[in-house]
C-alpha cells in the first residue's frame, strides 16, 4: 500500500476489516471513502454522494468535542439515518487535519478495529499535513502573482499575466473574468487575528456556492478579493449566493457584533490584462457600500449611478470638493435642514414639483416658495441646466465626505 495515497488508506483499512472507511476534513467534507459491505447508513450513502452532510449533522456531531479528541472514540449523533460510528481523529504535528470514521453497531468498538483506525488515521496525518504545506506554498505563489495582477506598474502586470499562464490555471476558452472585494470594518475588540481568520473564512465559504476550482483569492489584514474566471460571465444568482455565504460566515465567526464585511464587485471583463478594472471597480463599489447611506453591505459596479465617477476622487479632493459655496451657504441660513432636503428630493424626482411635493408631503405653493428662496440663498437658477448640475453633484458630494471620517476608504494596493 502507498503511505502518499489517502484513497489507499481507506481502501486498505476497509478491506482489512471488511467495514466501510471514510475520511473528512475538520469541516465534515468528505475526502475520501472506500466501497460498502452492506453496514452503510442513508447519512454514508449522502456524504459520497454530496461529498458532505447537513450544516445541523455537522454541528451535532461537532458537539461531541471530537475536535479535541487525540484518539479514537465513539460517537451517537441519534439523528434519524445515521448509526454510531468510530472517529479517530486525524491529527499531525499538532495539527487537527480531518477525521477517520467507521461505522459502528456493535455494543462497543472491537479493540482490534480502534487500533487499526488509530494506525490509519496517524498515516492519513502525515498524507494531509503534506498536502497543506503543498496547498499553502500553491496557495502563496499564486496570491503574489495575484497581487502583481493588479499592480500600478504596467510592466509588472504583464509579468503576471505571464507567470498565470505559464501555470495553467486558467484553460485557453476561459473568456470572463471578474473581481469580488471584501473589506472588514470594525471589531475592534476582536483580535486581529481571529478577524482576519474569519475574513479568509468567509471568503472560502462563499467559494463554495460557485461552480469550478479555477477560482483564485487573496486575503490581507481587514480586506481579501477574489477573482472568479470561467467561460461565461457568472449569473447574477450565483453572485449573490457568494457575497451571502461570505458575509454570513463572517456574522457567525465573529458573533454578528460590530464587525461586518462590506463587498463589492467589478465588471466582468474579457481578459487577464483587464482584472485590473475589475479590482478597481471592486474596490471602489466597497467604498460606496462604506460611505454611502442606503446602499447596504454589497454595492455592484455598474449600478450605482453618478458615485461610480465621484468615488474615483482621492479623499482630500473629495472633501474639498463638496464644500460648494452655494450649498455652504444653504446650509448655514437652513437651520432645520428643511431647505436642503427639499434640493434633494427635487433632484431625486428629476425636477418633477408635483411628484416632489408629494414625497415631501407640502403644498405645491410651499415647495415653490422654498425653491425660490433656495435661488435666492446660493445664488443659482434652479432652471438652467448648469446650476443644476452644480448643486445636484455638490449634494452628492456632501454624502460621500459626510462619512468619510466614519471609515477608512480601501486602497488599491496592498
Amino acid at each position: 500500500m502507498a503511505n502518499d495515497d489517502l484513497q489507499s488508506i481507506v481502501d486498505g483499512l476497509a478491506e482489512r476489516l471488511q467495514r466501510s472507511v471514510a475520511i473528512d476534513d475538520p469541516s465534515i467534507r468528505l475526502l475520501a471513502a472506500s466501497r460498502h459491505f452492506g453496514d452503510e447508513d442513508a447519512v454514508r450513502v449522502a456524504s459520497v454522494l454530496n461529498r458532505s452532510v447537513s450544516a445541523d449533522l455537522v454541528e451535532r456531531v461537532l458537539a461531541h468535542g471530537v475536535a479535541r479528541w487525540t484518539g479514537p472514540g465513539s460517537v451517537v449523533v441519534g439523528a434519524e439515518g445515521c448509526l454510531p460510528r468510530l472517529c479517530a481523529p486525524i491529527r499531525c504535528n499538532g495539527l487537527l487535519l480531518g477525521y477517520l470514521w467507521l461505522i459502528d453497531t456493535g455494543p462497543a468498538p472491537e479493540p482490534a478495529s480502534v487500533e487499526l483506525a488509530a494506525e490509519a488515521a496517524e498515516r492519513a496525518g502525515v498524507v494531509l499535513y503534506r498536502r497543506l504545506l503543498l496547498h499553502e506554498r500553491t496557495k502563496a505563489r499564486h496570491e503574489a502573482i495575484l497581487r502583481e495582477l493588479v499592480s500600478a506598474d504596467p510592466a509588472t502586470r504583464t509579468q503576471a499575466v505571464a507567470d498565470l499562464r505559464d501555470e495553467q490555471l486558467f484553460p485557453e476558452r476561459t473568456g470572463h473574468y471578474q473581481v469580488v472585494a471584501v473589506c472588514c470594518r470594525g471589531g475592534d475588540g476582536i483580535p486581529a487575528a481571529s478577524r482576519q481568520a474569519a475574513l479568509e473564512a468567509g471568503v472560502e465559504d462563499g467559494l463554495r456556492a460557485v461552480p469550478g476550482d479555477r477560482h483564485l483569492m487573496v486575503a490581507h489584514r481587514t480586506r481579501a478579493w477574489i477573482l472568479l474566471a470561467d467561460e461565461q460571465v457568472l449569473p447574477r444568482s450565483r453572485l449573490d449566493a457568494l457575497t451571502s455565504r461570505v458575509a454570513a460566515r463572517f456574522g457567525d465567526l465573529t458573533g454578528g457584533g460590530a464587525a461586518r464585511v462590506v463587498i463589492g464587485t467589478g465588471a466582468a471583463v474579457p481578459s487577464l490584462e483587464r482584472v485590473v478594472e475589475s479590482y478597481r471597480q471592486a474596490f471602489l463599489a466597497t467604498r460606496a457600500a462604506l460611505l454611502v447611506p442606503g446602499i447596504g453591505d454589497i454595492a455592484r459596479w455598474g449600478e450605482l449611478g453618478p458615485y461610480e465617477l465621484l468615488l474615483k476622487m482621492p479623499a482630500d479632493d473629495l472633501a474639498a470638493a463638496s464644500r460648494l459655496p452655494a450649498l455652504v451657504a444653504l446650509e448655514r441660513e437652513d437651520g432645520q435642514g428643511t431647505l436642503l432636503a427639499t434640493l434633494e428630493a427635487f433632484f431625486d424626482h428629476a425636477g418633477d414639483v408635483r411628484r416632489t411635493a408629494e414625497s415631501l408631503r407640502v403644498h405645491r405653493a410651499t415647495l415653490y416658495h422654498r425653491l425660490k428662496r433656495i435661488e435666492h440663498i446660493t445664488g443659482c437658477r434652479l432652471d438652467s441646466g448648469d446650476d443644476r448640475l452644480t448643486l445636484h453633484l455638490g449634494l452628492k458630494l456632501r454624502v460621500l465626505a459626510r462619512h468619510l471620517p466614519e471609515a477608512a476608504v480601501a486602497e488599491f494596493d496592498d
